[in-house]
């Protein structure tokens, strides 16, 4: 009877799984906004910028900003160090044929997405700008676009938030899998987690 019992609840799991992954993916395409930001995110900084690449060259957006996360990745053999992750970002965007001219670090460190949102909504009110197209990826983009929405609600800006989400790549969990993988439990499990604390504290 145990067993069965297990059996049951391991199924129900396995139908739900994917419903919970889905649940955090949202999007909200605009036609063209007046810049792009790219969000930070650590070991997620190339899938972004790939994204933010791409959204560029399709002239979404003239110019795209980058936020600093203050953290530094692996080793990489051509600079011989730990380069921040801001600098593999900029520099994944140049190669990808981004001009260093449409590319601008906001000021400051940021610690977290509500940081980014309330940077960003500062910055874009102080420039009049009437539109910001975020990028992130798929598991990061809903809790990312409810608190961009709250810090332009908060500061009473007149600003249209988009987003869209850069393309997944192999290293990211599927839908189906992802509960089977420590980095899908960081990405979609942890996510829950994270949203919850924004939802009661942000």
């Amino acid at each position: 009877m145990i067993a069965l019992g297990f059996a049951v609840l391991a199924a129900l799991w396995i139908a739900l799984a994917p419903f919970l992954a889905d649940a955090l993916v949202v999007e909200r395409p605009i036609a063209r906004a007046d810049a792009f930001l790219i969000l930070s995110g650590a070991a997620d900084y190339a899938q972004r910028a790939d994204g933010g690449a791409r959204a560029f060259q399709d002239g979404l957006a003239p110019r795209i900003l980058i936020t600093d996360d203050n953290e530094r990745g692996g080793w990489d053999d051509r600079t011989q160090g730990n380069p921040f992750f801001i600098d593999r970002m900029e520099g994944m965007l140049k190669a990808a044929g981004v001009p260093a001219g449409a590319i601008e670090r906001l000021l400051g460190k940021v610690h977290g997405t509500d940081d980014e949102a309330e940077l960003a909504v500062r910055t874009a009110t102080a420039r009049g700008y009437r539109s910001i197209l975020i990028v992130t990826s798929d598991y990061h983009s809903r809790r990312a676009l409810w608190a961009f929405d709250k810090a332009a609600a908060d500061n009473g800006a007149d600003l249209t938030v988009g987003l869209i989400r850069s393309p997944s790549g192999p290293r990211y969990p599927g839908r189906y899998t992802w509960w089977m993988t420590r980095r899908g439990w960081r990405t979609v499990g942890a996510e829950y987690v994270k949203f919850g604390y924004y939802w009661l504290f942000y």
